[in-house]
């Protein structure tokens, strides 16, 4: 049975608007975020543009599915707002993740429900979760659920009262606890020592060289450059070398507008909200590739960005990303990127053992489990696949586990009180490509086109 689902993200909203405003987040950024979130995550569910569109004012089928585009980085990732309250260490951050958790869960309601949307709302979810160090929460969809029971009030105290800000060390200790990422590792621990070093000079009042602390990540997608990323900005700003420390992640179409003239204006602002902290332009060398007519905006863009990292340098960091040949080009291609970027960090291709690594955490994250057999599956399906550029590294990992989710969740269809194991348990029938009888025929067509969101 279907459902528009528009009530239940309406609610969803209007439970997180009350969060972003005790956080004292503009209640225009809350909204598009969460609307973001919830069609990235209901995009391939037949319905869904109209039944988000009915939580939207004037929401249109088009306007969904540019909300979707801009909210897949967060499936897997928290989200711009919540991680400025990381940052800062807001005491609203556990209670907007859950808000965050509940605009997830009402994502699967949207339209006619299907297995890939609940595993991507578990993994959603999750991260927002995991990243606000709250517990994670069962995401609606996977079974018939019962309302929640409300929580002590003692506990809601406690979860959101402030807590102390994360030392260097702890943030180090962070990274190095992530799966791989060997030369990363290595190369970030180095720029920490340099421009430790360099501050420590500073107050002492001794003569510095000119050290810049703009980076470039270059390395296939899935790698890990948007998490380094945050924890970068978590660093620096231990550091006290930014003042605030969040991330803003961005791509070519949040930097470029329509009109020459406005493309100005709109880069300035985003790097104003990224004053403070950094900001990730990923892929960054759409905005100099080619010599059509519209890179004259992308051209722009970077004229733009340059002016503003010269006069935020004291509290701006920039980190451009990409593969590595067109990232290149793109330094060379603006004298003044080349002489702010100097630091290039090289993100290698996951091995067999780390992806599985980052599966079984992933799937830990969400309060999965996958059985030995659905392991030995999953060593099958990565020796099967061709590891070329578009090979997705850790994406590719997510997407086995928001897929395996979705059919676990149709496997147990039939079962009226299913056990907790069986609630949490991945089998390996869950990671077969094989079509299975589904709620809807466009569940077949989402394993074929293998989201790489």
């Amino acid at each position: 049975m279907s459902g528009t689902g528009g009530g239940s993200l309406q609610q969803a909203l209007s439970e997180l608007l009350t969060v972003a405003d005790r956080a004292g987040v503009p209640e225009d950024s809350a909204r598009a975020e969460a609307l973001a979130l919830a069609a990235a995550l209901a995009e391939s569910a037949p319905g869904a543009p109209a039944a988000w569109a009915e939580a939207v004012p004037g929401g249109t089928t088009q306007s969904f599915f540019d909300a979707a585009v801009r909210g897949r980085r967060w499936r897997g990732a928290p989200t711009a707002v919540l991680t400025e309250l990381i940052a800062r260490n807001s005491k609203e951050k556990a209670a907007y993740a859950e808000a965050l958790a509940e605009v997830a869960s009402a994502a699967c309601a949207l339209g006619e429900p299907t297995m890939r949307v609940v595993g991507n709302a578990s993994v959603a979810a999750a991260a927002q979760l995991q990243a606000a160090g709250v517990r994670t929460l069962q995401v609606a969809g996977a079974q018939p659920s019962t309302p929640a029971q409300p929580k002590p009030t003692e506990d809601v105290e406690e979860k959101l009262a402030p807590e102390p800000e994360k030392t260097v060390e702890e943030l180090l200790g962070e990274l190095d606890e992530l799966t791989g990422l060997a030369r990363v590792k290595r190369e970030v621990h180095r720029q920490v020592a340099v421009l430790r070093v360099e501050k420590l000079r500073a107050e002492a009042g001794l003569k510095n060289a000119t050290i810049t602390r703009h980076l470039v990540f270059v390395g296939n997608p899935g790698t890990g450059k948007t998490t380094v990323a945050r924890l970068v900005s978590g660093i620096y700003k231990a550091l006290g070398l930014l003042s605030k420390g969040q991330l803003i992640e961005v791509d070519r179409s949040e930097l470029v507008a329509g009109y020459l003239g406005q493309t100005a204006t709109k880069t300035a602002e985003v790097v104003e909200s990224a004053a403070g902290g950094v900001l990730f332009i990923d892929e960054a060398y759409s905005l100099t590739a080619g010599d059509n007519g519209a890179d004259q905006y992308g051209r722009e863009a970077v004229d733009t960005l340059v002016k503003e990292m010269e006069d935020r340098r004291d509290d701006l960091v920039v980190i451009v990303a990409g593969y590595p040949e067109p990232m290149q080009a793109f330094i060379a291609a603006n004298p003044g990127l080349a002489s702010r970027f100097r630091t290039t960090i090289e993100f290698e291709n996951y091995s067999d053992e780390e992806l599985t690594d980052i599966l079984t955490g992933l799937a830990g994250a969400a309060d999965y489990e996958l059985v030995p057999e659905a392991m030995d599956d999953f060593q099958e399906i990565l020796a099967g696949t061709a590891r070329d550029g578009s090979f997705g590294n850790g994406r590719f990992a997510r997407n086995v586990l928001e897929a395996a989710i979705g059919r676990q969740a149709w496997r147990l269809r039939d079962v009226t009180a299913p056990t907790t194991d069986e609630l949490r348990q991945i089998l390996a029938e869950d990671l077969t490509d094989e079509p299975v009888d589904s709620p809807t025929s466009s569940d077949v067509t989402e394993q074929q086109q293998g989201e790489d969101a």
